[in-house]
């Protein structure tokens, strides 16, 4: 390793291995609990947890460290209630014609339709941007490297952090996107990624069956 400026790793607890087995396996248990929903109380969520939910995110590791996101917290009704009429609105295209039958086709066991009324009536959207420019400070305008990967990475934490904190999430991607930028007035160096719904669910929220079904271990790994 090359020489550079550094500091000890003072914050690490090492666990037994008992306790890092029961660990590891209440935090499969607590995650296996976060599901996508599409029914959502308008119950108000305060801004601290949304806060610490994206401070939270923040931590993610990301190429050369340049943290190529930027999050907007949408708690505002009018902003919601245009982010809702342009994404339905290009959502009618893609239902009905722009998406391929075998694309529908794999949607119709989660139920999905056009309407997005959840849009408007979640207490919080996030609408999460990645960086083509950047660097260790905002001011940077250097070149950001894996940006896709390092906003992914950031994406799973925040999800995490808001299902941690006793919140019901959805990832939301209309297609286009390029509406979000406008509306969140941000500039060209910014690519929308993902626009994230969180608030309680509402008291009918279902879980379509068919995402219930998750692969085995034997599926999704492999041990060498």
């Amino acid at each position: 390793m090359q020489e550079h400026d550094s500091s000890p790793l003072t914050d690490f607890i090492e666990y037994p291995q008992d306790e890092m087995l029961l660990k590891s396996q209440e935090f499969y248990t607590n995650i296996k609990r976060r599901h996508s929903i599409r029914k959502f109380s308008d119950r108000t969520v305060p801004k601290e947890i949304i806060e610490n939910c994206i401070k939270a995110a923040g931590t993610a590791p990301s190429g050369a460290n340049h943290q190529p996101w930027h999050f907007v917290a949408i708690h505002s009704h009018d902003v919601k209630k245009q982010i809702r009429e342009q994404a339905e609105a290009h959502e009618q295209n893609f239902y009905n014609g722009r998406a391929s039958d075998e694309w529908l086709d794999a949607l119709k066991p989660l139920g999905t339709d056009a309407n997005k009324p959840y849009l408007e009536h979640a207490p919080w959207l996030i609408a999460i941007f990645s960086e083509k420019k950047g660097g260790i400070t905002a001011e940077e305008k250097n070149t950001n490297y894996y940006v896709h990967e390092s906003v992914g990475i950031a994406t799973g934490f925040l999800i995490n952090a808001l299902h941690s904190s006793g919140l019901a999430t959805l990832t939301h991607t209309p297609k286009p996107m390029t509406f979000l930028s406008k509306v969140c007035n941000r500039s060209d160096n910014e690519r929308p990624y993902m626009l994230i719904i969180a608030g309680y669910p509402a008291e009918d929220a279902s879980i379509p069956h068919h995402a219930t079904t998750k692969k085995s271990i034997n599926d999704i790994a492999t041990f060498l």
